[in-house]
């Protein structure tokens, strides 16, 4: 019997909350000070460490790249020319428009990046449809054709010359910034296209700002120290066909996220030698195959770099593939397998994930390839899967709203007696070290419940047990 003790919906039961938790009774918890409580800390996206440096440092790299593009190249003396009637205002004055002039590019592209990623789950849904993504990949390749040669890229010359419009004072340099995309779209577009794609499918906002912004920097930066300092402009190279094979090098970035879109159609093994496949083409058509020539020195040593570059990539994505350790030895989800862990007193993971989802295959060729994951979940658990690829299973349906999963990757942690661990529950890309973490904590749990159920067990069957002169007293009467 529940005694009301007079709080609102409180009330005391006389064995206990777990007996009243073991019989299924209605209950709710709160923290007493929910200021003093801090969330749980977000699991990082699929970007992270060392991966995200690179990454950011490629995009930069790409954002400088693009300057050298037939649309952008022009723009350095228009830049130089403006900044140019600002320099009798001072240094300082001089700064400030070209931090304006960066600013306005930022935000274009940094609004783009977010807009892409808020879409994120829509994107991720869609993406579940071999159709689509076999569509993305097809406009990436055809973008890629434009940066080749086969067609072009124009924007209507009213748009253009609107975009190119020239302002006085901050607003002015405001202005450039914020429409030099619409300039340069002819040559910028693609590749942005290819990147807005790629932050969609992550669904990270903060993840789509940081990587635009990162790509405005590249695009921009060149421009406003050359308008800073423009005496060094007769230091560049001059235009020529030079130019052209920027372009085809920004082609095979785009067939390279074509691949990169395509490869949940293959088996896992097929992705490492597509993407290198992609490599090997582009590294020798840029660095041998093309016959683009310049008149500038270094040029030579560039398109040979390039392809070399492009023959290492291939290496090491192959030889990464060659030496991955045995993953995890996944099961799929049954009542009778969860039914086994429970006798067998074994805590239960289930990742929910989807060949689709980025972070699902990033957990799946770095975390649970991991051979301390491994050599850990092998001895103290039983791992089960669940595959969300593919929609309309009555079965994971069920799954999905009995645990209350929003998105993937979702792993729960489940106690030997069958019930989850919410605290332990992850959302995300998780690395090796902080997923081991985790499997420490359930592990942790799993040993204090196992006292517990041994106590009470230890306990029941010393009240259940006669004293031990009653006992005697019974074993001599059996006797007579």
């Amino acid at each position: 019997m529940a005694v009301q003790l007079g709080y609102r919906n409180v009330y005391r039961y006389p064995q206990g909350y777990p007996e009243w938790q073991a019989k299924g009774l209605p209950a709710e918890s709160a923290p007493l000070d929910p200021t003093k409580i801090s969330a749980e800390p977000k699991a990082p996206g699929a970007l992270h460490g060392w991966a995200m440096i690179w990454t950011l440092l490629a995009i930069f790299g790409g954002g400088l790249a693009l300057n050298l593009t037939p649309c952008v190249y022009p723009l350095i003396p228009i830049t130089v020319s403006y900044f140019g009637t600002k320099t009798g205002r001072g240094r300082d004055k001089l700064a400030i428009h070209g931090l304006l002039y960066l600013a306005g590019l930022s935000a274009t592209n940094s609004a783009l990046g977010v807009a892409a990623a808020l879409t994120g789950g829509l994107m991720g849904a869609a993406l579940q449809h071999p159709v689509v993504l076999v569509v993305v990949a097809t406009v990436l390749v055809l973008f890629a054709a434009g940066l080749f040669g086969f067609w072009e890229l124009r924007l209507p010359d009213r748009l253009t010359r609107a975009a190119s419009k020239s302002y006085s004072g901050y607003f002015g340099s405001l202005f450039m910034g914020l429409t030099l995309g619409v300039v340069a779209a002819p040559c910028v577009g693609p590749f942005v296209l290819g990147l807005l794609t790629w932050v969609a499918s992550m669904g990270s906002p903060w993840l789509g700002f940081l990587v635009f912004f990162t790509l405005s920097l590249g695009l921009g930066l060149p421009l406003l120290l050359l308008g800073m300092f423009s005496g060094s402009l007769d230091k560049l190279p001059g235009s020529g066909e030079w130019m052209l094979w920027v372009k085809k090098l920004m082609g095979w970035v785009l067939i390279g996220m074509a691949a990169y879109f395509v490869r949940p159609l293959f088996p896992n093994a097929v992705g490492p030698f597509l993407l290198a496949a992609v490599a090997v083409a582009g590294g020798l058509h840029l660095g041998w195959l093309d016959h683009t020539k310049s008149a500038f020195r270094g040029f030579r040593w560039l398109r040979t770099g390039t392809g070399l570059a492009g023959l290492a990539t291939a290496a090491f994505l192959i030889g990464s593939w060659a030496i991955i350790g045995p993953g995890i030895f996944w099961q799929p989800y049954s009542d009778q397998l969860l039914a086994e862990a429970k006798k067998a007193g074994k805590p239960v993971i289930i990742d929910f994930s989807a060949t689709w989802c980025t972070p699902c295959r990033e957990l799946d060729e770095v975390t649970f390839h991991d051979p301390r994951v491994v050599k850990r979940a092998e001895r103290y658990f039983v791992m089960v899967k669940v595959d969300l690829t593919s929609a309309g299973d009555a079965g994971n349906e069920r799954l999905v709203v009995q645990y209350g999963i929003k998105g993937v990757p979702t792993i729960v942690f489940l106690d030997s007696q069958g019930q989850e661990q919410p605290d332990l529950r992850l959302s995300g890309f998780l690395t090796p070290d902080r997923f081991l973490k985790r499997m420490a904590q359930a592990r942790q749990a799993h040993a204090v419940d196992f006292r517990k159920r041994t106590a009470n067990e230890a306990a029941k069957k010393h009240v259940e047990s006669p004293p031990f002169h009653k006992r005697v007293l019974r074993k001599a009467l059996e006797t007579l």
